[in-house]
């Protein structure tokens, strides 16, 4: 059992240990640079092309995409096959014109005996230049291979049968340095997604632009006495002002990081531009007490924390009410967050103007009870976002840590981050689990939903932005906002995932969660997030702004009809 001041030095080890490894990649990075490409053309087929970047869609009729690529690769122009045809062999031919002789750089599984994977020979002549090399989701570790081609039509392995990448061709005299870029196996990665942009499908959303660099981060004006930075909440439009209720990892100085998680408060912030923020008030702080018993025992202090502020605006009552988390909180059981309860308040203020509150509690509407069940876990009811659907109310709450059955409470969980709904046939409730919460909704992703947000498309479409989970902390997730469709606010469809990085510098290492889905005329809409720079204490706040395409959200309303 490590003491406190043990913990602490621990922790400063971390964050030493997860500095030096941010060196080593960009030192990697440095001493390693993009390989010089070579041009080609595609002879006789409609075979696509790609840029070798990350979240590129390696395969026609699939969903997989490079997630992780070694530097030399950046850049390179790659060839997207067909994955059926590739794979049972009733392929064409592949053919490529090249202007000069060049390398082509083919990327092979490392799945030895599977005939659905092509197997070099020693007659193919491949040099292996990168050995682990490539991370494709849902597909086996890629190594990579550098094959001699000269000037002028060729037919790539015209004897090969089974599945390969190829991630593009560089010039004859490119001294290739062989190396092993020690990057995991893209089963791992499982199951596949579909990237915004980059899949078979047009992309329901163009990312814009946006903001460079955080919009609220450490030191500026307001964040005094916040340690952590933000996670989660939601940012609402009233008129011209932005109202942002985050929570505010705000733990206490001297104290280590793992406290931020505790001691919590709901902010109030506002902004006309949703790029300069200014702190109104606190709505809540919770008590930052540790639990003293393992289980859901009311010995315990249940506002240990407090998370996931979610302002809704009742136009009978004409007031804003508020939905928010609290939880018991054990200092040593994973997830220190426990047997969370959803807590709704009122504003004292009527109208539309009086959401900055003050609020008062009116009681929780969904807790751990006989009506749960095991999937929803040690976390329990983990988040809560109130939607209407004609005359009904449905309710998005969560559960994590997921328990295989009650034989496990209090303390043995598992693995998994999900989303169920509830019913009500008002704001105020009372809320049911749909159902009975026999399932979680897994339609979306399998493994991870986390604070979905719901809204409506212009065409009446239902969406709802969520956390995609991390590619960090030993998971293996798309580590990206993502969205799921719904025709009738209950059947939700396979995630999308926004690369928003591609249009904007990416300051984060770890995305987390989006706040808002604000529509601001020109079908433009603003996205507040949340995200992690795993350099700093702090996580800050960014900004994004996409454009809805109207002709392929009436398409993807089309599908939802069949």
């Amino acid at each position: 059992m490590f003491s406190k001041s043990t913990k602490y030095n621990f922790k400063l080890d971390t964050a030493f240990l997860m500095l030096c490894l941010v060196f080593f990649q960009f030192s990697v990075k440095a001493q390693n640079p993009p390989w010089q490409a070579a041009s080609f053309e595609v002879v006789n087929s409609n075979y696509k092309t790609f840029k070798t970047t990350q979240y590129a869609h390696v395969f026609s009729g699939s969903k997989h995409n490079i997630v992780k690529l070694a530097p030399e690769l950046q850049g390179l122009t790659g060839v997207e096959l067909p994955l059926d045809q590739y794979k049972n062999g009733t392929n064409a031919p592949l053919k490529l014109k090249f202007k000069e002789n060049v390398q082509l750089l083919v990327g092979v599984f490392q799945e030895k005996d599977n005939k659905d994977y092509l197997q070099l020979s020693a007659a193919d002549n491949a040099k292996l230049v990168l050995e682990n090399g490539v991370t494709v989701t849902g597909l086996p570790a890629v190594n990579v291979y550098a094959i001699s081609y000269s000037k002028g039509t060729q037919t790539i392995l015209p004897k090969a049968k089974g599945l390969f990448v190829v991630l593009g061709a560089v010039k004859s005299n490119q001294n290739l340095v062989a190396r092993n870029a020690e990057f995991p196996d893209g089963k791992l990665w499982n199951p596949t997604f579909i990237v915004e942009g980059f899949s078979d499908e047009k992309p329901l959303f163009e990312i814009i632009g946006g903001e460079n660099k955080p919009v609220i981060d450490e030191g500026f004006l307001g964040t005094e006495g916040i340690q952590g930075g933000f996670e989660g909440g939601r940012v609402v439009k009233v008129g011209d002002t932005y109202h942002m209720f985050p929570t505010e990892r705000a733990g206490e100085v001297g104290v280590e990081m793992y406290y931020d998680r505790v001691k919590t408060k709901i902010g109030h912030w506002t902004s006309k531009d949703a790029i300069h923020w200014k702190r109104q008030s606190t709505i809540y702080q919770a008590s930052g007490t540790y639990a003293l018993t393992e289980d859901d025992n009311p010995m315990n202090d249940r506002r240990g924390a407090i998370w996931s502020y979610m302002p809704v605006f009742n136009e009978k009552a004409n007031k804003w009410y508020g939905y928010y988390l609290a939880y018991t909180v054990h200092k040593e059981i994973q997830p220190n967050h426990s047997f969370g309860r959803i807590w709704r308040c009122e504003s004292t203020v009527e109208g539309i103007n009086g959401i900055g509150g003050p609020y008062k509690d009116i009681g929780i509407i969904m807790e751990p009870g006989l009506d749960s069940q095991p999937w929803e876990g040690r976390q329990g009811v983990a988040s809560f976002f109130p939607y209407q659907v004609g005359e009904k109310w449905f309710g998005f709450y969560s559960g994590a840590y997921p328990f295989e059955s009650w034989a496990d409470y209090p303390k043995n969980s598992g693995k998994g981050w999900f989303v169920a709904l509830a019913e009500s046939n008002s704001l105020e409730g009372p809320w049911t689990r749909l159902n009975k919460g026999l399932e979680p909704i897994k339609s979306i992703h399998p493994v991870f939903v986390e604070n979905p947000i719901v809204s409506q498309l212009p065409n009446g479409l239902y969406i709802a932005i969520f956390d995609g989970g991390p590619d960090g902390w030993g998971h293996h997730l798309p580590n990206m906002m993502g969205y799921s469709l719904s025709k009738d606010g209950v059947n939700w469809s396979e995630a999308h995932y926004w690369p928003i990085e591609t249009k904007v510098a990416k300051w984060w290492d770890i995305m987390r969660t989006p706040l808002c889905l604000i529509p601001e005329g020109n079908d433009v809409y603003t996205i507040v997030y949340n995200a992690i720079d795993l350099k700093k204490r702090f996580h800050p706040t960014g900004m994004v702004k996409v454009k809805l395409n109207r002709e392929v959200m009436d398409a993807r309303l089309k599908e939802l009809e069949k």
